[in-house]
């Protein structure tokens, strides 16, 4: 099975110094030199390819990128993965020497044309060549030198490459810079993690290396023992531990960007925070990116990842200090399927310093008593977590993150443990951890430990990412207590739902031992969980067509004008409506290709000037498609929008007086904040004077932040100069498509703050957002929609009073005895304590007055009694709970 990972181009390299350059190679007649084809704007890509022979008589096969005009740069070696060439990595190394690095790929030995046997990256193998590769770099006069023999160098790779790259900076201090992605740290505990054999994986290893016969002989043995024994033995673990970058971890001294994978049961995030602790113990500077893909499949994020790596490298490699390398450390979070496409929707989320796996730790009490399982003889049937080697894009790991568990425990085989329903979300962002005590009827016992998700009733098991972590409890029979580390992972488990500890005896993944066996254990204390508070949720990405969007309807408009073409006569403007900001009548858009089925339908509302209105509605509802109608940007089936008395139609005149901020905006990244704003300003074709800069960046509040590129701003400030954008020229009427996408509490409220001071000019502002106590707090009014019609619109005070449940302030607290007797009265379906008294929900044959008498009979010290309802419940009751 090949290891190679949907689109991920892999990398590898190799390091020491010990070879002067030119016994180190010797270049093979036949080498070809070729053009890459280029974009229109784009320089040509020049490739040649050699044939390299090392010392020890291997043959390596090897291709050259440069492109751009002459002059010395620094250079890249792109390594590739386990079971590739350097075909897999040709992509990335044409883009990175368009961006102006002379590129160096290589197939591994063993694998694509090259010659000799598969090492496992060992030093004096495939190590040892990446030095003789940066030999041959520093002899090329397109490669920037720090010294004679000595390139301005970076190495990056994933999977295998990803471990060479670790590696050729701990042996060579020529490499400048390195970006390893979804790589080991020790060989020796990816394989034989805690002491249990890993078996399907280290056999996708040698099969998909071509066999045994491919591998060096001492490699081809040790695999042969372990995989009969069922379990790794001191040379074994002693022979990969010599290959990993763990060996040499105190020797890597180089910026490192790790991108490791969350959906990954062959190198999980746990060896990336080991390479993170070990790389910054050395004063090097670490930034560490939790990606959505990995060895078990998923998205990988290629593109992303892409840019990541070269803005590392600008910054490192070119000392571009204002390249922006991103945050100190970014996890990649999934947030549902989108409709259009079936896609899982990803969305970042980050903080200015990696916060390891054990950051703010909860305890969270699990019940369960003393439990007995088995391990069946020769550990069948095996339980089922991950299925190694089943990736793809759509691979079992991702659809854990969407809700969908396929793991499978066998009854009598595992025991397990839970929690109580949660009182509120935990974000679990790190490695949970739990004590337990063992016993064994053998002197070993092997276990292997998960945590599920489970939800209301017992419904939905999830795995998170289909991790499991094994352990080996060495002399079990007299008992022992363990504490067992749990996979990383980060996963969102909802309120209401449980957390389940299983530990089972067996596993697809892992050798069991084969003799019979009963296990009995019992929780010594509550399971621990990491929950980083410092991550915070980023927006998602910003589309280009918000950028393009003005310079394309300009052009469009002109086009038009140009040929004449005669467009449908636009309504004559309403007098009567001249100082409304927008009123819609019986809007109505049909679905493209149908008759019959609506995005919006028989929609009507009016907002007034200095409102803040919140367009509120579940995904589906016609909240967007109504946004692009009222902008121009599509036109109705039905109905019409009229924005101060003029009717709406793509790029009619009184568009001018409205801003619109959708999904945020595309910004040259290059260029400070002013400079984005003046260039888009100049874009529409409308006088400076126009733009009234200096009056919108004082509502924004961006300060000094202006003068700077904006590949330095958090993003925050991102969103805010995007805000600025929308209210330039200071239009009457600001559409907001979810301007809090992205932003911690006290930017939150910052932008709140935004909203509220435009509007109070007289100015009118639309907000469409999923943040219903944002909304609460930021709007004057309310349209609430549900498929594709109005539901309800009003002041939010009035839509938000209107609910069932009642607020009975009393004079002093409540003992629950009386709230149970509240709770048992007539028309009262529950009566919860608060601080303030009770929170009393009548049921539909409960009134306020009669409620207030009964609480009188009671002698409940009644002080006051009103409606409260947060404006979740009222949304969720006006939409019938279908968000």
């Amino acid at each position: 099975m090949d290891l190679r990972l949907p689109r991920v181009r892999g990398l590898l390299r190799g390091p020491r110094r010990l070879l002067a350059a030119a016994a180190a190679v010797v270049v093979l007649a036949g080498a070809g030199t070729w053009t890459a084809a280029a974009d229109d704007d784009a320089p040509p890509v020049h490739r040649t390819d050699r044939v390299m022979t090392v010392d020890d008589g291997v043959r390596l096969d090897t291709s050259y990128f440069t492109a751009g005009p002459a002059g010395r740069r620094p250079a890249v070696l792109l390594a590739h993965g386990f079971g590739g060439s350097k075909a897999d990595v040709r992509e990335q190394a044409e883009s990175l020497a368009r961006d102006g690095y002379a590129v160096l790929t290589w197939s591994a030995r063993g694998f694509g044309r090259s010659t000799g046997k598969i090492g496992l990256n060992d030093p004096d193998g495939e190590v040892a060549d990446v030095s003789r590769l940066l030999d041959w770099l520093a002899a090329q006069p397109q490669v920037r030198l720090d010294g004679k023999g000595d390139p301005r160098v970076g190495v990056a790779g994933a999977s295998y490459g990803g471990a060479v790259a670790l590696l050729s900076a701990g042996y060579d201090d020529r490499v400048d810079a390195i970006a390893p992605a979804i790589t080991y740290w020790n060989l020796a505990d990816a394989l034989f993690p805690n002491g249990v054999f890993k078996k399907l994986w280290a056999g996708i290893f040698v099969n998909s290396g071509g066999g045994c016969r491919k591998f060096e002989d001492r490699l081809c043995r040790m695999y042969d023992r372990v995989a009969e024994s069922g379990r790794p033995d001191p040379e074994a673990r002693s022979l990969l531990e010599a290959r990993s970058p763990s060996a040499v971890g105190d020797r890597i001294k180089v910026p490192t960007l790790l991108v490791q994978g969350q959906t990954d049961s062959l190198f999980p995030l746990g060896q990336a925070d080991a390479a993170a602790k070990a790389i910054r113990a050395n004063g090097a500077p670490v930034d560490v990116d939790w990606i959505a893909g990995g060895h078990d499949g998923g998205d990988m994020e290629t593109d992303r990842v892409h840019s990541r790596v070269r803005q590392w490298f600008d910054r490192h490699l070119k000392d571009d200090k204002g390249a922006g390398t991103g945050p100190a450390f970014r996890v990649t979070r999934t947030g549902g399927v989108d409709s259009t496409d079936g896609e899982a929707q990803l969305r970042g989320a980050s903080a200015d310093r990696y916060p390891g796996l054990d950051n703010g730790r909860r305890t969270i009490a699990l019940d369960g008593r003393e439990q007995r399982f088995d391990n069946p003889a020769g550990a069948s049937p095996p339980a089922v977590s991950a299925l190694p080697g089943l990736g793809g894009s759509g691979g079992l790991a991702q659809l854990s993150s969407l809700g969908v568990g396929v793991s499978l425990d066998f009854p009598g085989q595992h025991a397990r443990f839970e929690s109580a329903p949660l009182r509120d979300d935990l974000r679990i962002t790190g490695s949970p951890t739990v004590t337990v005590h063992v016993r064994s009827t053998r002197d070993d016992a092997v276990l292997f430990a998960k945590v599920y998700d489970v939800g209301p009733g017992g419904t939905g098991q999830v795995l998170p990412a289909q991790l499991v972590a094994p352990v080996r409890v060495e002399d079990a029979k007299a008992g022992k207590d363990v504490t067992i580390t749990l996979p990383a992972i980060d996963h969102e488990v909802e309120k209401g739902h449980r957390l389940r500890l299983v530990l089972a005896s067996t596993d697809l993944g892992y050798a069991s031992p084969a003799a019979p066996a009963t296990y009995t254990v019992s929780l010594e204390d509550g399971l621990r969980v990491p929950t980083a508070p410092g991550v915070t949720t980023a927006a998602a990405p910003l589309p280009a067509w918000v950028w393009w969007l003005p310079v394309a309807g300009a052009a469009t408009a002109l086009a038009l004008l140009l040929t004449g073409r005669r467009r449908t006569a636009t309504p004559a403007p309403d007098p009567a409506l001249a100082d409304v900001p927008l009123e819609i009548t019986g809007l109505g858009k049909r679905y493209a290709g149908s008759a019959d089925r609506y995005a919006v339908r028989e929609l009507s509302f009016r907002v007034e000037k200095g409102q803040v209105l919140g367009l509120l509605g579940p995904n589906g509802a016609g909240k967007t498609t109504t946004l692009r109608m009222l902008m121009g940007l599509i036109k109705p089936d039905a109905g019409e929008i009229r924005v101060f008395g003029h009717a709406v139609r793509p790029g009619a005149p009184v568009l001018s007086r409205v801003g619109a901020f959708v999904e945020g905006a595309g910004f040259l990244p290059h260029l400070s904040g002013r400079e984005n704003l003046e260039l888009y300003w100049r874009a529409t074709g409308r006088p400076p004077e126009d733009a009234h800069l200096d009056e919108a960046l004082e509502i924004a509040g961006l300060g000094d932040a202006l003068a700077r590129a904006v590949r330095t701003y958090s993003q925050g400030m991102r969103q805010r100069l995007a805000l600025a954008q929308a209210m330039l020229g200071l239009p009457d009427l600001l559409i907001l498509d979810e301007p809090t996408n992205g932003l911690d509490p006290p930017q939150i409220r910052e932008m709140r703050e935004v909203m509220i001071r435009y509007a109070a000019g007289g100015r009118t502002v639309i907000v469409s957002s999923h943040l219903l106590s944002e909304v609460e707090q930021s709007c004057t009014h309310l349209v609430v929609m549900d498929r594709g019609r109005l539901v309800q619109a009003g002041p939010v005070g009035e839509i938000v009073g209107s609910g069932d449940t009642l607020l009975v302030g009393t004079a002093t607290p409540v003992e629950e005895p009386v709230a149970e007797k509240v709770a048992a009265l007539p028309g009262v379906a529950s009566a919860v304590r608060t601080d303030d008294g009770l929170l009393v929900r009548l049921d539909a044959g409960g009134t306020a007055s009669r409620l207030v008498a009964e609480l009188v009979r009671l002698e409940v010290p009644v002080s006051s009694v009103g409606p409260h309802r947060r404006l979740e419940d009222a949304f969720l009751t006006l939409i019938g709970g279908t968000a």
